[in-house]
């Protein structure tokens, strides 16, 4: 199930406080690959294993939060930094 369009209205950057979008299937397929991969890591240095199936991006376009069964984790740790 999708993120909630309301959710997504209010929710911004725990960091930075820029507003966040849902990211684009071609961005998560890369993302994807790297998992696949092994070669995946969030901002806490932990091995992301899980495929992301949604995820929201900063408006700078460097920082993806994952969604989880339609829940948001804007933990900034969690987060993924994008080059």
């Amino acid at each position: 199930m999708p993120i909630d369009n309301e959710l997504l209205e209010i929710l911004v950057c725990p960091e930075s406080r820029q507003t966040v979008a849902l990211a684009s299937a071609e961005i998560l397929e890369g993302l994807n690959s790297e998992i696949a991969a092994s070669r995946l890591r969030n901002r806490g240095g932990d091995v992301v294993e899980k495929q992301i199936e949604e995820g929201l991006l900063r408006e700078d376009r460097k920082v993806l939060y994952i969604v989880d069964d339609s829940i948001p984790i804007m933990l900034i740790d969690q987060s993924i930094e994008l080059s």
